[in-house]
């Protein structure tokens, strides 16, 4: 009997095996400490009785409250005055209070923090003769006496250079806030790449910048590496650190996926609520996309709290679920794709009611593909890549790898109603 390959009467069916993936894993145990001992070698930076601005951004870094409080207490102990602002461009819906908010849901308050907190939108200009593009710089960083620059190093979505996302991009986007961002991002690719470093360059040479903390994560998003840079360093070193990101990045087992189920998206997981790097899938006008890995067709399921309905990046999957599609911010998700000008990333996919019926419309799209063969990955979301569940085609095309731990037998991955097994 021929099998018969129709998604629809098949989806409920699906049954995948859970695997481990091995990554090198260098880490910090006390990262707290580890804060200190690094900014140690830059309190030359820092004079007594002057007030510091810290930047601290919207990405989900592992550890950032622990890191920033030993910053702000760090500096408190050299008889600094430090007070947190936000370093997100339109990020928070472009709003101060939204921006104070993203800070709060990562546990960044001034009561935890034990210093002010100064979220404003309002920016000074910099632009000096002959400019490129105009220079922007929070109004609060501006006025204080210094600045500390907070980011993790690590590969960026939207293009490849010396510089991706780290402390340079940090202290244009990040300290620039939606002014900025709007100014950087109207020349789309470009202004990524070559516009931030030459922006960076302009609030270098005010003298503002005092130093950075550069943190890099190991591919199970924990801090692996800190550096604290002085603001003469920054450049030259954190094209080396961006190597060093690169080499310890997760990724997929295998590069020909036929679905590629993802149980959650969203603005803490990645800039682009999904990584790029990890999909394969660029999606920017004129831009080359991936050779690998090629996946024929992603679903995504669910949106991150974190997110505050900033769902960018959903026009990088095929479906997406009725439930992540309630929870879309759209004013805070717009404000997000204008400024960067990436719309096809900004498009609402197809919408299911329920999980099955993602997979099932999904499926369907790959061809006459019986389940049985298809090649399906299940992620929890493109951070996290450690532990995913596999069919049985992907395991036997892994069956020579020794980097691989298979953890348990196939199971369900859908109960009757579409709904999923909980990861």
């Amino acid at each position: 009997m021929i099998e018969k390959a129709h998604s629809q009467q098949h989806a409920l069916d699906l049954q995948l095996i859970k695997i481990r993936q091995r990554f090198p894993r260098p880490r910090i145990s006390d990262v707290g400490s580890a804060v200190a001992d690094a900014l140690e070698r830059c309190r030359k930076h820092i004079g007594p009785g002057e007030s510091i601005a810290i930047a601290v951004g919207s990405r989900g870094i592992a550890n950032l409250a622990t890191i920033v409080r030993s910053v702000v207490m760090t500096l408190q102990s050299w008889n600094a005055h430090p007070f947190i602002v936000p370093a997100m461009g339109s990020h928070g819906g472009g709003r101060a209070e939204g921006q104070r908010a993203v800070l709060a849901s990562y546990g960044i308050t001034a009561d935890a923090m034990g210093c002010p907190i100064r979220s404003s939108m309002e920016t000074v200009e910099l632009t000096p003769p002959d400019a490129r593009c105009r220079v922007y710089m929070d109004r609060y960083a501006y006025q204080a006496d210094g600045v500390v620059l907070i980011n993790r190093v690590k590969v960026h979505t939207d293009f490849h250079g010396p510089y991706e996302s780290g402390l340079v991009k940090l202290s244009v986007i990040g300290l620039g806030k939606h002014r900025q961002a709007l100014e950087i991002h109207q020349y789309g690719v470009y202004g990524l790449r070559h516009l931030i470093p030459w922006t960076a360059e302009q609030i270098l040479a005010t003298g503002k910048i005092r130093l950075g903390l550069a943190i890099v994560e190991n591919a199970y998003d924990e801090t692996m590496h800190l550096e604290a840079l002085g603001a003469d360093e920054i450049m030259v070193r954190e094209p080396e650190l961006l190597n060093l990101a690169r080499e310890n990045m997760p990724s997929l087992p295998v590069d020909d996926i036929d679905v590629l189920i993802i149980d959650r998206m969203g603005k803490d997981i990645s800039g682009a609520g999904i990584d790029l790097n990890i999909i394969g899938r660029t999606y920017i006008r004129g831009e080359p996309e991936p050779e690998r890995p090629r996946i024929k067709a992603i679903t995504v399921h669910d949106l991150t709290p974190a997110s505050h309905g900033n769902a960018v990046g959903t026009g990088l999957a095929d479906v997406i679920t009725r439930r992540l599609f309630d929870k879309i911010d759209l004013e805070a998700t717009n404000q997000n794709v204008v400024t960067s000008t990436f719309f096809e990333r900004g498009k609402i996919p197809l919408v299911a009611p329920d999980d099955a019926t993602a997979f099932k419309w999904a499926l369907r799209s790959c061809g006459p593909t019986p389940l049985s063969k298809a090649r399906v990955l299940r992620i929890h979301d493109t951070l996290h890549l450690a532990e995913l569940y596999v069919s049985e085609a992907v395991l036997e095309a892994m069956a020579e790898r020794t980097d691989i731990e298979v953890v348990g037998s196939a199971v369900p991955v859908f109960n009757r109603d579409g709904t999923m097994q909980p990861f």
